[in-house]
């Protein structure tokens, strides 16, 4: 698969116990991405963050979080990112989405043995 030299990095911060249809939802944008032939995607876990409601969540001992922040990083052509945004408006009810352009400097894959 080829990315053009000027590519797009959505990113997508929501929280590690948010669901999707009885899934992490982390891992249901993973899933839709994939499905959707997007070049790769990763997920990110925080150790620490706090998002609209100004709730901190932290790996801290005396604080322990069961919703940590999570990232998906997602970069790929604006086409093919335009493809899969409907599916993270649907999916998403709380959270941040990011979108902004990048230029993509290597995307190659190894010999698969």
């Amino acid at each position: 698969m080829k990315i053009p030299e000027q590519g797009f990095l959505l990113r997508v911060f929501i929280g590690e116990s948010d669901q999707w249809q009885g899934r992490p939802l982390y891992e249901a944008i993973v899933l839709k991405a994939r499905e959707l032939h997007l070049a790769g995607a990763t997920v990110l876990r925080g150790p620490m963050g706090f998002g609209a409601h100004s709730r901190l969540h932290t790996t801290k001992i005396l604080r322990l979080s069961e919703d940590l922040p999570m990232v998906i990083e997602i970069v790929d052509s604006r086409e093919k990112i335009d493809t899969l945004l409907p599916h993270i408006e649907e999916m998403v009810d709380e959270g941040l989405v990011t979108l902004e352009e990048v230029q993509v400097i290597k995307y190659r894959a190894g010999e698969q043995g």
